[in-house]
């Protein structure tokens, strides 16, 4: 039954693989103009006359190709197909999937562009020759899947040979993370690397790469078994090339069941059941087993957990704890040597994102990673010794430390001056909004302000109030069951400590509730509310007892909605905190950031058909509140109308509220009523209005209606690929106050936080 199951997912993973690979469109990549190509002007300067003074400026100054054209962020991934996968040799075109998948990798975690090369070529001279051409179109390569030992007489000529880094994953990849792993598990076990019996079965170039690596790490050369399929590799044995010889041994252990016995370390690059159980018996105390053969590994780790459970065990599947992966290191050693020009990617460069990578392990795992690998352990243990591919601070952590490994060992020919900032523009390409919530994030450490969360039992909340502390934006105060709360503490391995790092506020045993009850009943006694309901309101309803805390000065922002509907909270907080004075009216603003744009658009959830003086009041709050991320407003009232070309009550609501905001603020740039194209694109609007004031795109569009709204919001956030969501923003509240959606992700958790903590300062 259980081998029927297996079969049947074989199958449909078999059948959902070609569907993904040939729909909509076959293959995985297509080339995408970088600029714009709509005018005979942009013709003549991509391509003939202007590009000829673009290349005459590269034939004085050959560095001058990395400013004018794609090579400094353009890796060739490049094979013949002779080791694929687990696959074997099955030629360059079989292989093509395989490297337009690793070009996708490539793009997805760091950025960089990729041509993948499928070369008809098995004579390793004439396959060096070929790629060694190939240098003034790349930055770098990434030579894959070329079998052993012809890899190693490749790779090396192609370092002598060429002024590029020259990197083969198979072998360099895989051995900085199971490097990782290791010392990770090293530290674990409390064992010395030096002391350790290492059994490596598979002597191939994967295999050869981590040995190597392991010494440079400091496990000595001696302690490390190596077994292929002709058995131990042993001094005086006839069936070894050069390089697995540097590893033979003076043993008469001959099988890797006799050479296991007493092994501190297994690990398997080879093929899928070779390590029986009966060897894991054989092993030492707290071993690790590192199974890395694909897709079935050396052994598995139910197998291992029948024999015995004081095993860390790894293998290459994602569906197992500990996944030894590539895709861990890669994108981000060739992100980092690329950006410092490096000449090729040395020891000191692998060590370097080796230990970066097993650090980063070491700390609270990203809260962003809950979405994408829902119900798994990521606390630093048995269990998680590595971090998981997804994680995003792995490229702002890993290609720094690779960068500076190049400047210290004088690879590089574009050094980097502040690393801090290249790992901040770094962190910028996989989360959009932290470009614009830098300023945010800096005024918020100036003075650690309370923020309260009535949601204190999500655990979102939970992880995003450990980001808050490890990054010093706010004091959060978690409302909720405390056993509660610090189950997920434990159970997600979160090092921040109640008292110190955050208050924990139970409603059951809080010493100030029976003074909130009392401040609740007179505000509202003469609306109908009785002790016995004030008391309830306190206790069970969050969101009030969170607003009270602030209207009290005990917190100085609240941030909830997760769990609710965001008219209850907004209800509460109003009846509670109130509105700023001579506001009429309290509004929502969201934004959404997209490819280094930002758009603000107001008012999706409050008011369903505000009037012309809303609309202005709006623009005005609107504009105060974009100032605080840095960004000059230019504000569009968005209508079907394009002045004045339909009147209607809506269009015309419009026309008067842009008179209403001239008067109020004079100085602010605000135009309308247009239509949204006009509103985000200058030809459109030089082509429909001339004359109109907005010559640059808008960056906050206020629309007529809750309906155009909230529709135009979601419609944009829905469709568009790669766009963050940074709101909604609550303007015009006496005290800062935002309400997010249940659907908020810790990352927008955090970031509104911010924002409270920093409009505190003003109240």
């Amino acid at each position: 039954m259980v081998a029927s199951t297996k079969k049947e997912n074989k199958n449909k993973i078999g059948n959902n693989s070609l569907l993904y690979h040939a729909l909509p469109r076959p293959g995985k990549l297509e080339v995408t103009p970088t600029k714009p190509l709509t005018t005979q002007e942009d013709l003549s300067l991509a391509y003939t006359p202007g590009v000829a003074d673009v290349c005459l400026q590269i034939k004085d100054d050959p560095s001058q190709a990395d400013n004018f054209t794609i090579r400094a962020n353009l890796v060739g991934v490049v094979t013949n197909g002779t080791a694929v996968l687990g696959l074997g040799n099955i030629g360059p075109l079989a292989s093509k999937p395989v490297m337009e998948g690793k070009a996708v990798l490539f793009k997805k975690f760091a950025n960089i562009d990729v041509f993948d090369i499928e070369l008809n070529e098995n004579d390793p001279d004439k396959l060096i020759e070929t790629i060694a051409s190939m240098e003034p179109t790349f930055g770098g390569i990434n030579l894959e899947d070329i079998k052993a030992p012809e890899c190693f007489e490749v790779e090396r000529a192609l370092e002598e040979k060429l002024d590029i880094p020259v990197f083969h994953d198979d072998q360099h990849g895989t051995a900085i993370i199971l490097t990782a792993a290791f010392l990770n598990a090293m530290f674990l076990r409390k064992k010395k690397a030096s002391s350790v019996k290492i059994v490596c079965v598979g002597a191939g170039a994967a295999g050869i790469a981590c040995m190597n690596m392991l010494v440079e790490s400091g496990v000595k050369r001696k302690n490390i078994f190596m077994v292929d399929v002709d058995g131990v590799i042993y001094k005086g044995r006839k069936e070894m090339n050069k390089y697995i010889a540097e590893y033979a041994q003076d043993t008469k252990d001959r099988t890797l069941a006799d050479v296991i016995k007493g092994a501190d370390v297994f690990i398997g690059l080879s093929a899928g059941g070779v390590l029986k159980k009966e060897m894991v018996k054989k092993m030492a105390k707290n071993p690790v087993i590192l199974a890395m053969a694909n897709p079935t590994p050396e052994i598995t780790p139910e197998e291992v957990l029948e024999v015995r459970d004081d095993v860390i065990i790894g293998t290459g599947r994602s569906d197992y704890p500990n996944q030894v992966n590539n895709v861990l290191c890669f994108p981000y050693v060739f992100r980092g040597a690329l950006d410092v020009g490096a000449r090729n990617i040395n020891m000191a460069m692998k060590l370097a994102a080796s230990q970066a990578i097993a650090e980063l392990a070491r700390k609270a795992a990203d809260a962003t990673l809950d979405s994408a690998y829902k119900d798994q352990s990521m606390v630093f243990g048995k269990d998680y010794i590595i971090p998981k591919p997804f994680d995003p601070r792995l490229i702002s952590v890993v290609a720094p430390a690779v960068a500076k490994a190049a400047m210290e060992s004088g690879v590089a020919r574009r050094p980097i001056e502040n690393l801090q900032q290249y790992a901040e523009k770094l962190k910028m390409t996989v989360d959009k909004s932290f470009s614009i919530m830098q300023q945010i994030m800096r005024n918020a450490q100036d003075e650690q302000k309370k923020v309260v969360f009535p949601d204190g039992e999500d655990h979102r909340v939970i992880r995003a109030a450990q980001v808050m502390v490890t990054e010093k934006i706010c004091h959060p105060m978690l409302i909720g069951n405390s056993e509660k709360i610090m189950k997920v503490l434990e159970s997600r391995g979160l090092s921040m400590k109640e008292g110190k790092d955050f208050t924990l506020v139970d409603p059951k045993s809080y010493p100030t509730i029976d003074g909130y009850i009392k401040i609740y009943y007179d505000l509202r006694k003469r609306e109908g509310i009785v002790p016995a309901e004030a008391e309830i309101i306190m206790r069970y309803r969050w969101a009030a007892l969170a607003a009270m805390m602030v209207d009290q000065g005990d917190a100085d922002a609240m941030v909830g909605g997760f769990t609710g509907k965001f008219n209850k909270f907004l209800s509460q907080a109003e009846q509670i905190i109130g509105r700023r004075e001579g506001v009429t009216s309290v509004y929502a603003l969201q934004a959404l950031l997209k490819k280094g744009y930002i758009y603000f658009i107001g008012d999706t959830d409050v008011n369903v058909n505000p009037t012309a003086e809303q609309i202005a009041e709006l623009t005005v709050l609107a504009s105060d509140a974009v100032q605080r991320f840095g960004i000059d407003p230019k504000v569009a009232l968005v209508s079907h109308s394009h002045f004045g070309t339909f009147q209607s009550e809506s269009s015309k609501k419009m026309r008067a509220a842009v008179g209403l905001v001239n008067k109020i603020n004079p100085d602010l740039l605000v135009e309308g009523e247009m239509q949204a194209d006009a509103a985000v694109s200058p030809n459109a609007m030089a082509r429909t209005f001339p004359d109109s004031r907005l010559k640059e795109p808008a960056n906050i569009l206020i629309m007529p209606n809750i309906d155009a709204a909230n529709i135009s919001f979601n419609l944009l956030r829905a469709t568009s690929q790669r766009v963050e969501q940074l709101g909604p923003i609550l303007l015009g509240m006496k005290k800062p106050v935002h309400i997010l959606s249940t659907y908020a992700s810790v990352r927008q958790i955090v970031n509104l936080s911010a924002l409270a903590a920093v409009e505190s300062h003003k109240n």
